[in-house]
């Protein structure tokens, strides 16, 4: 082919094509640039390339640090490196673009040329912005995220050797979040939430991180405040919650907010440590009347929760790994009953073996709401693991016909749960006559219509229930006409001193007598010596329980697993 001929093809090949394409000469003057190139430099290819006036490349980038990028790599080109890269162009006279620059070095008769070709990526990196502002950042108030701020919390913990600081994390929870999503629905909650964010943001510096770190729980890492600075900024936080009105459908609520507080600094264990730490801290402001700011200082209210709140991340494991026991514990009849009856009790397995008992772990899974998922493992295990479930092969093993299964008050109002309960009792009908649900009397008190109902419903399946703890409020005489329950548990606190305190004594006799009139069966707890096992036999209680009866042990199912 001739050579003219070549000229003509690859110049209409560089005109036509759908890169920016470049040549330079060693002082990186242009002396070919396509249309195109020139379309996005806002120049024309014979300005650009005029003998005698070429243009240097770099000064068209509209920005140093794109320029001395593409100067570094430049000369790698010149020594024989290709070299591709991406940058951001903001020429003058032209619209802003992300390129992939790619340049090789060319020799010629006339000397050493570079050849470079510029893509546009524009959209592809606004994608990627976009996807990394939505794994970093919260969808409904554009505050970062959880991920992010733990990420943000644990690059600033790390850096305290080099920046000891001081800085602080801010743990704040909304007071009153839940009464506008209950009364006007989860589009008003989050509008909630998104205006709220908008305000808090506002109070924060630049090389601050506020965030949403789930449900109506923010967190704010505040760079180089002292307590005394990071505690002005959370009263103002409060302040400025408390000033604030939100109105939905001509309705207007007025919310707080409970905040914690904690230093990080040369004391600083770990991220996760300060996390706790503050978030205990909230949890104290909240339990102190909410509206307030709570510094976490390692006093017996702000450790008190933090121990709490490590048992959710220890129950949460255990429910992962199975290390829950069932244990058992007779209840004896006092006048003659043939059939046996006992209580499962539930027992916490430790990672290193230790056996821990519920009043240890209780109160922190109540607070938590694991409360559900707990009495979920109980009913699976003892209902349906194994062919035909462990209280099954207990009861024919040990003559019981009617085993006694405690239920929180969580799992009561737990809609998910009494669903699995309802559906376990189908697929086992034949074991419904054999069960008891215990309810303590606060919940059922509390929850009057919701126990009531819940009663009713598992009644026709032919379970019992028992209304635990009785006695330990005296309110709820006037309840128990309209409970369906078959039997009165007598709270232990008043079975114990039975025979030296005449005043427990009187109050047992009186339950005892009420739950004769309505029918009931009666059980006194805590029953723990051969004295006031006799004084309860006098009164004509059915039944007791307690370590002059039983000590609870494990049951043989348990055995095979035992750590």
């Amino acid at each position: 082919m001739e050579p003219e001929i070549e000229r003509e093809l690859l110049r209409a090949y560089i005109d036509s094509a759908n890169d920016g394409i470049f040549v330079v000469c060693d002082e990186m003057k242009f002396h070919v640039a396509n249309p195109l190139l020139a379309s996005w430099l806002g120049v024309g290819e014979a300005e650009l390339t005029a003998h005698g006036r070429r243009v240097p490349i770099t000064e068209l980038f509209g920005q140093a640090e794109t320029a001395a990028r593409f100067s570094e790599h430049f000369q790698a080109v010149l020594h024989g490196q290709a070299v591709c890269f991406e940058a951001e162009i903001r020429p003058p006279r032209g619209e802003p673009r992300w390129v992939e620059i790619s340049m090789n070095r060319v020799r010629l008769e006339v000397g050493e040329l570079v050849i470079g070709i510029l893509r546009d990526v524009t959209e592809r990196r606004m994608l990627h912005t976009a996807l990394q502002h939505h794994a970093s950042h919260d969808d409904l108030t554009g505050l970062a995220n959880r991920r992010e701020f733990q990420q943000r919390l644990h690059a600033l913990v790390d850096a305290l050797q080099t920046d000891p600081g001081p800085h602080a994390l801010v743990y704040v929870d909304l007071d009153q979040f839940k009464v506008v999503n209950d009364t006007c629905g989860h589009l008003a909650g989050d509008e909630l939430l998104r205006q709220l964010g908008l305000r808090l943001k506002r109070l924060v510096g630049p090389r601050d991180v506020i965030a949403r770190l789930g449900g109506d729980e923010f967190g704010l890492l505040l760079h180089d405040h002292s307590v005394d600075a990071a505690t002005r900024v959370a009263e103002s936080l409060c302040e400025e919650v408390a000033a604030y009105r939100f109105v939905w459908d001509k309705r207007s609520f007025e919310v707080t907010a409970s905040v914690g507080l904690c230093a990080i600094d040369g004391n600083t264990v770990s991220a996760e440590d300060a996390l706790s730490a503050a978030d205990a801290a909230c949890y104290v402001a909240k339990d102190a009347g909410r509206n307030r700011v709570q510094l976490y200082f390692g006093g017996t209210a702000c450790t008190g929760k933090r121990q709490e709140m490590e048992w959710v991340s220890r129950l949460k494991k255990a429910l992962d790994e199975n290390r829950f026991q069932m244990w058992h514990q007779h209840i004896l009849a006092l006048k003659g009953d043939a059939g046996g009856h006992a209580e499962m009790l539930l027992r916490f397995i430790d990672e290193d073996g230790s056996v821990v008992a519920p009043g240890r772990f209780f109160p922190a899974a109540e607070r938590y709401g694991l409360m559900p998922a707990i009495d979920r493992w109980v009913i699976q295990h003892l209902l349906l693991d194994g062919p035909r479930g462990h209280l099954h092969a207990e009861m024919a093993r040990r003559g019981v016909s009617h085993y006694a299964i405690n239920l929180s008050g969580a799992s009561l109002n737990d809609d998910k749960f009494l669903d699995f309960l309802e559906d376990t009792l189908r697929r086992i009908p034949m074991a419904c006559h054999a069960l008891c649900f215990e309810i303590t009397e606060t919940v059922a008190v509390a929850s009057f219509g919701r126990v009531r109902e819940v009663m009713q419903t598992f009644r026709q399946f032919g379970c019992q229930f028992a209304l635990d703890d009785f006695g330990s409020g005296m309110s709820s005489f006037s309840y128990l006409k309209n409970l369906p329950v078959d039997y009165l548990k007598i709270d232990g606190a008043l079975v114990r001193h039975i025979v030296e305190d005449a005043a427990d004594m009187a109050m047992v006799e009186a339950i005892h007598r009420v739950g004769s009139v309505l029918g009931l069966k009666t059980i006194a707890e805590f029953v723990e010596n051969e004295a006031a096992l006799q004084r309860l036999r006098d009164i004509g209680v059915d039944y007791a329980q307690g370590y002059a009866i039983h000590r609870p042990e494990p049951l043989s199912a348990n055995r095979g697993a035992e750590r």
